[in-house]
């Protein structure tokens, strides 16, 4: 599928154990032109620093503004990543979170404990919160909880589980089309024009 040039380009940011071949980010990737994963490494045992850094390296790779696109503990990988960088509204036009889990208080797999505590501070760029009512790895009222401290519109997505890949979306057309939404109007754009063959450092 051919995607708009103007478009900013779209980072995946998945979270622990990465994102297999079914699951909407991986689809995105292939079905989509200029829609990238960031390899954040340590997919099996994360550190904050580690995957922070690797975000920051990936998204100062970009000429222009990214989207970015993130599933669960990667959603608190962009949070902890934007509280840290001063550039970090500058450099991102928009934010996907999707099903971020709980890492605060008896999360449900003890390694997302990496990140606690929960960076508190309000996202500085447009973001899109998207929780299930039925995620076991965070129930919607905390998610809502997690909306409204990072800045971020909610939406309730049923119940999906932990919007994954066991959650049957395919391609997950839905959250492609509000990721999408959050990109500015070319001419209201910061930062410049997105690269049009834009390459990412081999992380």
């Amino acid at each position: 599928m051919s995607d708009n040039p103007d478009r900013p380009l779209v980072l995946t940011v998945p979270g622990l154990d990465n994102s297999g071949p079914d699951h909407w980010q991986s689809l995105w990737e292939q079905r989509h032109a200029g829609c990238f994963r960031v390899q954040l490494g340590q997919w099996d045992k994360p550190h904050r620093n580690s995957w922070v850094n690797q975000l920051n390296l990936a998204v100062r790779a970009v000429e222009g503004p990214v989207l970015l696109a993130a599933h669960s503990l990667g959603c608190h990988a962009v949070a902890a990543w934007a509280q840290m960088d001063p550039d970090a509204a500058s450099l991102v036009a928009g934010a996907l979170l999707v099903a971020p889990p709980e890492v605060d208080f008896f999360p449900l797999d003890v390694r997302v404990a990496a990140f606690s505590p929960t960076a508190s501070a309000v996202l500085p760029f447009p973001a899109i919160l998207v929780a299930s009512r039925n995620d076991p790895y965070c129930a919607q009222p905390a998610a809502r909880v997690l909306a409204r401290m990072w800045g971020a519109r909610f939406v309730d997505a049923g119940a999906l589980g932990h919007i994954n890949a066991e959650s049957g979306l395919g391609d997950w057309r839905e959250g492609w089309d509000l990721l999408t939404g959050l990109q500015p109007a070319p001419d209201n754009r910061t930062g410049g024009q997105p690269s049009q063959n834009p390459s990412l450092p081999k992380l």
